[in-house]
């Protein structure tokens, strides 16, 4: 066999659950990778979103994967998973004086809550292997967090210490774990996140939070840039040999946020 008939047998043999994977970063990575020959488990949040992921493409397997839904993660532990990409994510903004508790714990469901339990599914057979990656999208907000912006960059705060502890927790059974901390990309989860912040606000009704609201449409909005960085950037985590803890993208967004060395 020639080292390029390897290295294919090597790709079809690996198994990548993407989370998330019916839209945005998530459904650009599935079919990159199984146009490159990987086995692609894509993880959508309802069965119509399954079913088109399917037919996207041979290599493919569409499954119904809503990662708040105890029925799902069980199905989870039953899949042949040699890669998990974290990438199911849910966006949310509001003032903290007063923003609507049920939207935090909403948030904080999918964007905690369900990361954990996904991971935790498919965690035990790794360690049966002696092998597995994990993947973990935070955001560049898990670094810092801006007005109205609380709600979401409190999840992805989380998700930089939960990516950290199990890190440590995992190099013993040869288990990588890398986060992905991407800034603003027009995939629509941005725009969707900012649509209807007026209403967040509106019991307020101040002038002053019309004002916060409209800086963060543009700080969110004013500057998206081109997915297919980010989609590049999951594929090169989900196959290289070697990869790093983790990743920012756009290369410069440290510098672009005045978070160099942090």
């Amino acid at each position: 066999m020639s080292s390029n008939e390897q290295l294919n047998q090597e790709s079809v043999n690996k198994s990548i659950l993407i989370t998330g994977a019916g839209t945005g970063f998530g459904r650009g990575a599935a079919e990159e990778l199984a146009g490159r020959g990987y086995r692609v488990i894509a993880g959508t949040i309802d069965q119509t979103e399954a079913d088109e992921m399917d037919a996207a493409h041979p290599n493919i397997t569409g499954v119904k994967l809503d990662i708040t839904d105890a029925v799902d993660i069980e199905m989870v532990r039953s899949l042949d998973v040699d890669v998990l990409l974290n990438n199911a994510g849910r966006g949310q903004l509001g003032p903290m004086a007063d923003v609507d508790m049920g939207l935090v714990r909403g948030v904080f469901e999918v964007n905690v809550f369900g990361t954990i339990a996904v991971t935790q599914a498919v965690v035990p057979a790794m360690k049966k292997k002696g092998w597995g990656r994990i993947i973990t999208v935070s955001s560049i907000a898990g670094l810092f967090s801006g007005a109205l912006s609380g709600p979401y960059a409190m999840t992805k705060h989380a998700l930089e210490a939960f990516s950290r502890s199990l890190s440590a927790e995992m190099k013993p059974y040869n288990i990588e774990v890398v986060k992905l901390n991407p800034g603003p990309y027009a995939t629509g989860f941005n725009d969707a996140m900012v649509e209807g912040v007026d209403d967040q606000l509106a019991p307020a009704g101040g002038a002053v939070e019309l004002e916060l609201a409209a800086g963060t449409r543009t700080r969110m909005l004013g500057n998206q840039l081109d997915p297919q960085e980010v989609v590049d950037a999951m594929v090169h985590l989900c196959t290289a040999d070697e990869v790093p803890f983790e990743t920012f993208k756009p290369d410069n967004i440290l510098e672009r946020y005045g978070l160099a060395g942090r």
